[in-house]
């Protein structure tokens, strides 16, 4: 017991928002200390690991023969349980960074975030990787818990919280009372699907190749699922002609992307709508008075609080700083663990 103590003493608590798209780290007591892509570049011929992160991403679409960039994530879980072992092995060292030196001695207790759809085998990757990554005890806490603890709803009360984490991989839907999920839906629809759509649509519609970074940055800079006063928005993209085999460009508009988008949407639209469906007509009127919000990157999509409010007719807000949710919910959870009424054997 004192043993336990003193490593605790000793130990700094990380969280970690393993995401498909971005990881994102929280230190104890520092808060959020990095922000990165998912993404390691290897050599193909080696094996060697040539970059992780920021400088992986930018490799994206532009690698030599010889090197491949990879995504080892995939719909929110693990797809390449070496490769995202090196991603976390480099993320935990950067963190390191943001702890005292004192407490880099023993290794860190972490608590990671994942879908509620996540299968025995990837739970069991999920901790073997953290393991091997240099976590001492590892817990795993369900993404739409920690999104709804991230934005200060009160999960602990009993009262019905709804939570929307829209990610690159997944999307989880929840309502949650009393420390506990009440009803839940995970589709692996999110920022990657949308990105897809896009590409898929430039190729039917303008026999245009993108690359995924292009992609992303369509949906960033002109993407919305609702009209807006302002009218319709135009962006210039280039891309490989397929039928020249050369560089075009061609002009878009925010209307074409809003109906590419469509269909991913619609997906994320019907698991909110199913999940308020299966509700007891107390957690109802909770909702009918609080509303619903949204965390995860994919909440900064333009109008989509607007369209699922107008669906389900109840108020949806998009939480502050809602790419942050998961990773401060998990290291507040590691703060306050008693609290919340949730307690494993690693803690």
């Amino acid at each position: 017991m004192l043993h336990q103590k003193l490593a605790r003493f000793f130990s700094s608590d990380i969280g970690i928002d393993l995401g498909t798209a971005n990881c994102l780290v929280y230190v104890k007591d520092r808060g959020v200390v990095l922000s990165e892509p998912s993404v390691v570049a290897i050599d193909k011929v080696t094996q060697e690991v040539l970059a992780v992160g920021v400088d992986a991403k930018m490799m994206l679409g532009r690698t030599p023969g010889n090197i491949s960039a990879i995504r080892p994530m995939k719909d929110g879980v693990i797809a390449d349980i070496n490769i995202t072992r090196h991603m976390l092995r480099y993320f935990i060292g950067k963190a390191k960074k943001y702890i005292s030196p004192r407490r880099r001695l023993v290794k860190p207790r972490i608590v990671i975030a994942v879908p509620t759809g996540i299968t025995e085998v990837e739970t069991s990757a999920v901790q073997d990787t953290a393991t091997h990554a240099g976590a001492s005890n590892v817990i795993l806490l369900e993404e739409p818990m920690a999104a709804a603890i991230g934005i200060g709803l009160p999960v602990g009360e009993p009262v019905g919280s709804m939570i929307i984490d829209i990610g690159g991989g997944t999307t989880e839907v929840a309502v949650i009372s009393l420390a506990g999920i009440v009803e839940c839906r995970s589709v692996r629809v999110g920022g990657d699907e949308m990105d897809q759509a896009i590409i898929s649509n430039m190729k039917r519609v303008y026999n245009l190749q993108i690359g995924e970074r292009t992609a992303e940055d369509i949906k960033i800079s002109i993407g919305n699922v609702y009209p807006t006063d302002a009218g319709e928005t135009e962006m210039e993209v280039i891309g490989h002609d397929l039928l020249s085999r050369l560089p075009k460009v061609v002009k878009i508009t925010s209307k074409d992307v809003r109906s590419w988008l469509l269909e991913p949407v619609t997906s994320i639209v019907e698991a909110v709508r199913s999940t308020i469906e299966r509700c007891p007509p107390d957690i109802c009127k909770d909702l009918y008075e609080h509303g619903i919000f949204l965390a995860g990157g994919g909440a900064l999509l333009r109008g989509l609080d607007k369209l699922i409010s107008e669906e389900m007719n109840l108020n949806c807000f998009v939480a502050e700083d809602p790419l942050l949710a998961v990773a401060r919910g998990t290291g507040d959870f590691l703060q306050n663990i008693d609290s919340f009424g949730v307690r494993s054997p690693e803690f």
